[in-house]
C-alpha cells in the first residue's frame, strides 16, 4: 500500500501525473486543483496517495496534503460518489469551500462540478452533514457575523457548538444558531449569552 510518493514531476495529461521515483515512474491521478498546483516538470514534489486496489487494476490517487486527502475519503463514503465524482469536486472546491457548501446546505456550490447533479450534492449534503472537521468549518469563516466590525472568537465558537453538540443538536443546525447568535448579539458576545440565544433561537424551530 502506497500512502505517499516523492519525486520528479516528469509529465501530465488532463486528469494524471507522471511521478518519477527512483527511475520507476508512478501515474497518478489527481483533481484539476492538486494538477495546476504542481511544480514544472523535473522539480521534486511530495503527494499523499490514496492506492485503490481492485481485481483487475490498481489506482494512485494524489493529493497535496492529507487534509486534501481525508475529503476525498469523506466524498468518497457518500452513496453513489466515486472516484471521477469527488475529483471533480475537489476540482472546484477547497476543503473549506467544501465544510461551507455542506454546513450551509449549499447544493447549488457543490453541483458547479461537473458530473454532479442536484441529487448527488444533496446526497453529499445530506450524508456528510455530522462529518465535517470542526476547524474546517472554523476556517472556512462560517463562524463569521456579516458585519464590517470584525469577527466573532473563535473559541467563543468552539465552545458554544461543544455545548449545543452535548445537548444533542446536530452540528450543522448548532452551527447555524449560533451563527445567528453572534449576528443578533454581535461579535463581542460572550459564550454563555451565545449559547442562551442559540438555544432560544432552536426552540423556535423546533
Amino acid at each position: 500500500m502506497i500512502g505517499r510518493l516523492t519525486g520528479q514531476v516528469s509529465g501530465r495529461g488532463t486528469d494524471r501525473v507522471l511521478i518519477d521515483v527512483g527511475g520507476v515512474g508512478y501515474v497518478v491521478e489527481g483533481s484539476a486543483r492538486m494538477l495546476a498546483a504542481l511544480p514544472d516538470d523535473g522539480e521534486v514534489v511530495t503527494l499523499a496517495i490514496e492506492t485503490y486496489v481492485r481485481e483487475d487494476q490498481l489506482r494512485l490517487f494524489g493529493f497535496l496534503g492529507e487534509e486534501e486527502r481525508g475529503w476525498f475519503r469523506l466524498l468518497m463514503s457518500v452513496q453513489g460518489v466515486g472516484a471521477r465524482v469527488a475529483l471533480a469536486i475537489q476540482g472546484i472546491l477547497s476543503g473549506a469551500d467544501l465544510a461551507q457548501a455542506i454546513a450551509l446546505e449549499d447544493k447549488a456550490m457543490i453541483s458547479q462540478a461537473p458530473g454532479v447533479g442536484a441529487k448527488v450534492a444533496g446526497r453529499i449534503v445530506q450524508e456528510l452533514a455530522n462529518k465535517i472537521p470542526e476547524e474546517q468549518i472554523i476556517s472556512g469563516g462560517l463562524d463569521k457575523t456579516s458585519t464590517e466590525g470584525g469577527q466573532p472568537s473563535s473559541s467563543a465558537t468552539q465552545e458554544a457548538l461543544s455545548a449545543l453538540l452535548n445537548l444533542g443538536y446536530p452540528r450543522v443546525q448548532a452551527h447555524h444558531a449560533i451563527q445567528a447568535a453572534f449576528k443578533t448579539l454581535g461579535e463581542e458576545a460572550q459564550t454563555q449569552d451565545i449559547i442562551k440565544q442559540a438555544l432560544k433561537d432552536l426552540g423556535k424551530e423546533l
